[in-house]
């Protein structure tokens, strides 16, 4: 999809006409021929008449029964008394979807019951990364997801494959960024470091550390152990 389409938040664009009362089959195949090269992942109804969410490679759109305009920007759902951002919602929920399914992608990390759940996104040369993980420490009855995407530096590539090639890859992560203690790799390993990439591609993810809630709400960067108590409650009432 081109950037005029993906940074628009408001746009109507004139597609092909479709049958008068398409299917969502039909809605599908519409759309995947006026973006051949993205991959349509789904299509549904949403709460208003005759407007239909696709879901094409990771990203939200909405259009007609006919298939003759294109709308991408926040879908707003102002009946009520207070306002809900509906294409916010649903873009946290398929956050939340992909980083359940790619969960093995990750180190995974249990403290106290492990109730609580976040996704990061981290580098084991970055300087917020680091800070991060002290305050992750004072966190108890959370289960940490670490996506280890090195971008910094080649040294950065090197130490995360001997982290995930570590025989205990929860504590060679803890020593590396915790203790300053180098991860010791028990040889080579198949590494996820190319599918992290393109899930930072479809989250939109521009650096580290970036952190997901249990709800599928991407955070801004780092946080103090408070901000995020305050953050993973809040995920929790919802």
């Amino acid at each position: 999809m081109s950037n005029r389409l993906i940074t628009s938040s408001l746009l109507l664009t004139c597609l092909i006409t479709g049958p008068a009362h398409a299917s969502e089959a039909a809605i599908r195949k519409g759309v995947q021929a006026r973006f051949p090269e993205m991959t349509v992942e789904s299509v549904q109804k949403t709460p208003f008449s005759g407007l239909y969410e696709v879901v094409v490679g990771g990203r939200i759109l909405y259009t007609d029964e006919k298939v003759s305009y294109i709308f991408i920007g926040n879908l707003i759902d102002a009946r009520g008394a207070a306002e809900r951002d509906l294409t916010r919602e649903r873009n946290a929920q398929l956050a939340l979807q992909t980083l359940k399914k790619a969960s093995d992608q990750a180190i995974k990390r249990v403290r106290g019951n492990g109730k609580r759940v976040i996704y990061t996104f981290e580098d084991p040369n970055c300087g917020y990364c680091k800070q991060l993980q002290k305050e992750l420490a004072k966190i108890n009855d959370i289960t940490i997801y670490t996506f280890l995407w090195p971008i910094l530096s080649q040294d950065s590539v090197d130490k995360s494959r001997a982290i995930w090639c570590a025989r205990d890859r929860a504590k060679s992560w803890d020593d590396v960024m915790l203790r300053g203690v180098a991860a010791q790799s028990d040889g080579n390993c198949v590494v996820p470091f190319e599918k992290n990439h393109e899930l930072t591609q479809r989250f939109g993810i521009r650096g580290t550390p970036a952190i997901f809630l249990a709800d599928g709400r991407m955070l801004g960067g780092f946080l103090s152990a408070a901000e995020l108590e305050q953050e993973m409650s809040s995920a929790s009432a919802k």
